[in-house]
């Protein structure tokens, strides 16, 4: 199955054998901000760099410009909105949390997810990050596929979600 992987740009920077992997496994890639900030906290300036840089980091691992981001925490406000369409993105958030991001078990991060999707959900899951411990996410997900398969869902990327060109970009 294909998923879309949001990426934070000092971690392609860091990693850019495995940001070569999701890319040639096919799955789609959008822009998570370079650091992670709070994007209405920042400036139009400052928001314009956190996108820029992952923007140029990402074309640098595997030459696509994505023309997704998710804002981190899901912040946003009009400006952030209208400064990031006008850069090109379309912005991008979610309607199931697993709440992986707390550092979950299996059962609750299972849980989490089985319990809110519905036609058409975009699942919050997390794939990595300095401090954060994630075998519930690891452990959970070939139960939460093999659930959500049994039940008739089909999974796609966001760009099919949206029915979007396969290689939506910039």
């Amino acid at each position: 199955m294909k998923a879309t992987f949001f990426l934070v740009g000092l971690r392609v920077h860091d990693y850019p054998g495995i940001v070569r992997r999701i890319a040639a496994e096919g799955h789609a890639i959008g822009n998570h901000t370079w650091d992670h900030r709070e994007l209405p906290k920042l400036g139009l300036d400052a928001l314009k760099s956190e996108a820029n840089r992952t923007d140029a980091e990402i074309y640098r691992s595997v030459g696509i410009h994505p023309a997704l981001i998710r804002p981190p925490y899901g912040s946003v406000n009009g400006p952030v909105i209208e400064t990031l369409a006008h850069m090109g993105y379309r912005v991008v958030d979610w309607n199931v949390d697993s709440s992986d991001w707390r550092g979950l078990g299996r059962l609750q991060v299972e849980q989490n997810v089985l319990s809110n999707v519905h036609n058409g959900s975009i699942i919050l899951q997390h794939s990595g990050g300095a401090s954060r411990k994630l075998n519930g996410t690891v452990e959970a997900l070939p139960d939460i596929i093999r659930e959500l398969r049994a039940r008739g869902y089909q999974f796609v990327t966001v760009p099919e979600l949206l029915h979007l060109p396969a290689a939506f970009i910039k």
